[in-house]
């Protein structure tokens, strides 16, 4: 079974979610989407762990909340995650936390869908971290926002259109779904919560949030691709076999006795002509084959 990639989301774009997907099968993974398209199934979040609240007699259910610059992400750990409910359990609020988690929803009436996270790892992380996130999850949202853009202005949205603009498969997927099911998206907001995030840090260089102008006319998408700043042009002659064995000598490349920094793993292998995207299906597939695997959050190790 592929494991699903922890997409890195604001509170505020994970709970504006009013769409789940479900799985149809007992090991058919369950899907939210949210307004800017990002098909979630795990999550990736660092921020202030602010409270830790037993919900069940014996301790069996706990309920957490962990705020970020944006909102705050709900918790819910239970006897079936012992680990994490025991490591949220010794955790004393409020302190910087990394979580990666599955997306859980509710829904008490129809039409009106409640979205929380069930943790599979939590572990206490430095400010250093924490900005790190917020940095990351800033340009993985406004990568969404771009793609939402550029999904807003076909008439026929497809697939491959928005494949042949380089966006994953997952991102693809979720775009065409978020038009149909999500009116009127207010990209204002989100680009204002770019930028309320970015301030949150103190004084620095804010990236540029729209597309840079360009001087010939936009071509059709099944023509031509268009290139947008936060795009790496996709590979064309670089299969999935290929992708995971540059990814595989990369990270065997770069790794000491505690494993290889995603990040580096990530600039080294678009050096090499692949986009992100297809550096984490590649590293999903390495870690399904058992032949690398994650220590500790943003670690990767060869077995």
């Amino acid at each position: 079974m592929k494991r699903e990639p922890a997409w890195r989301v604001f509170a505020t774009e994970f709970n504006d979610t009013t769409l789940e997907q479900k799985g149809t099968g007992e090991k058919t993974p369950s899907y939210i989407i949210t307004p800017l398209g990002a098909k979630i199934n795990r999550v990736y979040l660092v921020g202030v762990l602010t409270d830790v609240e037993h919900v069940a007699e014996g301790g069996d259910l706990v309920r957490a909340h962990i705020s970020d610059p944006t909102g705050v992400f709900t918790l819910y750990s239970g006897q079936y995650q012992p680990e994490a409910t025991s490591q949220l359990s010794a955790i004393e609020a409020p302190a910087f936390v990394a979580v990666v988690g599955k997306a859980r929803t509710y829904e008490p009436e129809e039409g009106s869908l409640y979205v929380s996270l069930r943790p599979e790892t939590i572990h206490e992380v430095n400010t250093e971290t924490r900005d790190q996130w917020i940095l990351e999850t800033c340009q993985h949202t406004k990568d969404r926002i771009l793609a939402t853009i550029e999904a807003q202005k076909m008439n026929e949205l497809s697939f491959a259109d928005l494949k042949q603009l380089g966006y994953s498969n997952g991102l693809c997927e979720g775009l065409i779904a978020a038009k149909h099911h999500y009116s009127g998206v207010d990209i204002q907001k989100y680009l204002s919560m770019i930028r309320e995030s970015l301030e949150y840090l103190g004084p620095r260089s804010i990236p540029p949030l729209q597309p840079e102008p360009v001087e010939e006319p936009k071509p059709h998408p099944k023509k031509q691709p268009k290139k947008t700043p936060s795009k790496e042009p996709p590979a064309t002659s670089t299969d999935d076999t290929d992708a995971e064995s540059t990814v595989f000598e990369t990270i065997k490349r770069l790794e000491s006795d505690e494993g290889a920094a995603w990040d580096d793993i990530v600039q080294q292998c678009e050096k090499q002509g692949l986009t992100e995207a297809s550096i984490e299906e590649a590293l999903a597939a390495l870690m399904d084959k058992g032949m690398v695997y994650e220590p500790i959050l943003g670690t990767i190790k060869t077995t």
